[in-house]
């Protein structure tokens, strides 16, 4: 929000980036270097005018959601607070199956005068994120002129269906901006000192993860992550009464359920919910309300499993809880 000058009402702007509003959070007051590491994060939605002909789908767009934070810290704590923030990516990444990713260190063009800040800055900006990424144990490419302006970065690049390459998580040592903000902590010599920021996003833009896990799933989502994780379908009439006991019991285990009331024949019902890509189908005929048992049928087979909703329920709440892809 920026309050006019005249007074007549206040502005409302569109803001491209989190950085600056952090830093006035930590500005806001004194910090002693006892306090450090100060670590703000922020789902926040930031807006950026890109040119029409690069806006495509999900993974480029002019508004979009940022799971960004930063943190202040002392020079010292500069490498354990970068490898905690490394981790965090390969962790989000590791745990949604996306394991076929590059890791590229970002650095500056030297012939290039769009970055901001001491080049001496940018030396042990650039050796602090080298040193880093070499503890991840896994091979990366160094590139000129990927910088950000303020700083390097490292950035985790994964392939979309058609082979371009995205950026999702990054993080950056930022030596630039808290010069330029004027932000200190007092240190352990009761002098000021200049704090080093740290600026990391595990997703990147929400957005473009979710278009590229999408494609990477090809709509087929782990039970733990599918938005319908059951769908139960009556054979006919007769067990509509049943069906509709056994979708209330699922929703109250806290399942993500639904249930096809159509009058389509049962094989027309199981195709929809295989193009649909919900992960279990629960079939119920006369049989089943018999006998008290549900049958449960998988996304990708066409065997059928007979057990008791119980039992079901405990097995499809155990995959989720140990997010099985």
């Amino acid at each position: 929000i920026n309050g006019l000058s005249d007074g007549t009402y206040e502005g409302y702007l569109l803001k491209p980036m989190n950085c600056p509003h952090h830093i006035k959070i930590y500005a806001s007051d004194h910090h002693s270097y006892r306090d450090l590491p100060v670590r703000l994060a922020e789902f926040g939605t930031v807006y950026r005018w890109e040119q029409s002909g690069e806006l495509g789908g999900m993974t480029r767009v002019r508004g979009f959601t940022q799971d960004d934070a930063h943190l202040f810290c002392t020079p010292d704590q500069v490498a354990a607070e970068v490898t905690g923030c490394l981790d965090l990516v390969k962790k989000v990444l590791n745990t949604l199956g996306m394991h076929e990713y590059r890791v590229r260190l970002s650095l500056r063009d030297p012939e290039s005068d769009k970055y901001v800040g001491d080049p001496e800055n940018w030396d042990k900006a650039e050796a602090a994120l080298r040193q880093a990424v070499q503890t991840l144990g896994v091979d990366y490419t160094e590139e000129l002129g990927e910088a950000a302006f303020y700083g390097p970065k490292i950035d985790f690049v994964v392939k979309d269906v058609i082979g371009r390459d995205w950026q999702l998580g990054t993080v950056q040592v930022d030596y630039n901006l808290p010069v330029r903000f004027g932000l200190t902590y007092v240190g352990a010599d009761n002098a000021q000192h200049v704090p080093v920021m740290i600026h990391r996003a595990p997703f990147g833009s929400l957005e473009r993860f979710t278009g590229l896990l999408i494609e990477h799933f090809e709509g087929k989502f782990p039970v733990w992550l599918a938005p319908e994780q059951v769908r139960v379908i009556p054979i006919s009439e007769k067990t509509l009464d049943a069906a509709e006991a056994a979708t209330a019991k699922l929703a109250d285990a806290g399942l993500r359920v639904t249930i096809d009331r159509t009058p389509d024949k049962v094989g027309a019902k199981i195709r929809l919910a295989r193009l649909d890509r919900v992960p279990y189908m629960i079939v119920l005929g006369q049989k089943e309300v018999e006998e008290g048992t549900v049958s449960i049928r998988r996304r990708d087979t066409e065997e059928l499993e007979t057990m008791s909703l119980e039992d079901f329920v405990a097995k499809i709440k155990t995959e989720a809880a140990e997010r099985t892809l």
